[in-house]
């Protein structure tokens, strides 16, 4: 029985690396070769021009504006989507009013959390559509409502160069915040209660428990949804293309829909849009490393 098992690991673990080395790392490493090259994507030939296309990266104009709209993400986004997260964790596990108040959840927690969810359970062109009918000027949700309360004159959300970037960044937190919601509620619940009741025997609030109790015991949970968020900052592609086509002006351009454009556009520049994605490509791991590294500390255990 004993040497029966090798070749059944083998048979079941070869099957699943040879696809994901096939159709996950193999592109990859042609992304490499491309992005040394002036291939246009259409034709059979693709001359070497060596780091060429990485110097021209430096000084375009664009994709450093891009660049600039996903720091913003960056910084914005996970920091929002975790606070918003926690907030509203914390008020369905310990938002009790009566009897263990601070430490047993609201009732309908269940419910409230399924409402917070739905988004998950919408795909990311759904909701790209379902946010711009409700920024259209004429027809939008969001400016008959502002016209109801006597605002005559609502801006044309996704058409102003001033709010477009800030409408996509406010979708994509609302995409993401539910899921953390039901990320922190879960492991909320696995605390014991016993904690939370000895602190507010001591008479702390609800604000001193979540900073000096919660946060802490949930910091491992919180690193890994940062990065996560991190990852999704740098990327917003479809948010973007979808809702702006990063208009108007270049507005709410990002780094995966210029790649998009360079390579499918008028352009055709496969193996320009290649190096732009190779540098993503180490600045999305740079992210996540940094990230790891400036957020240890020493691990918190309860019993």
């Amino acid at each position: 029985m004993r040497h029966g098992r090798l070749p059944l690991i083998l048979s079941f673990l070869l099957p699943p690396l040879a696809i994901y080395g096939i159709f996950v790392l193999s592109p990859y490493l042609q992304a490499f070769q491309i992005s040394t090259t002036d291939w246009l994507g259409y034709s059979a030939q693709a001359d070497q021009v060596g780091l060429a296309n990485f110097r021209t990266l430096l000084h375009d104009g664009y994709v450093w504006n891009a660049l600039r709209n996903n720091a913003i993400l960056l910084a914005v986004v996970p920091v929002v989507t975790i606070a918003l997260g926690l907030f509203f964790a914390s008020m369905l596990t310990m938002g009790g009013r009566k009897g263990r108040a601070g430490v047993t959840g609201v009732r309908g927690t269940a419910l409230y959390r399924l409402v917070y969810f739905f988004p998950q359970v919408l795909s990311v062109v759904i909701i790209a559509l379902l946010w711009k009918e409700i920024y259209s000027p004429t027809s939008g949700l969001l400016n008959g409502a502002l016209r109801a309360i006597g605002l005559a004159e609502p801006p044309a959300w996704l058409g102003d160069p001033r709010f477009a970037f800030w409408c996509v960044l406010a979708v994509m937190v609302w995409s993401n915040v539910g899921f953390y919601v039901v990320l922190f509620g879960a492991a909320m619940q696995a605390i014991p209660r016993d904690i939370y009741e000895a602190v507010l025997l001591d008479g702390a609030s609800r604000a001193t428990m979540l900073r000096k109790i919660t946060i802490p015991l949930l910091w491992d949970t919180i690193q890994v949804a940062w990065i996560y968020l991190a990852i999704a900052a740098l990327d917003g592609f479809i948010l973007v293309q979808l809702m702006t086509n990063g208009g108007p002006n270049f507005s709410s351009d990002v780094i995966g829909l210029r790649m998009y454009d360079t390579s499918f556009g008028s352009e055709n520049k496969f193996g320009y849009a290649s190096a732009i994605g190779v540098a993503m490509f180490f600045l999305t791991l740079s992210v996540a490393v940094l990230a790891l590294r400036t957020a240890r500390r020493d691990r918190i255990e309860y019993s």
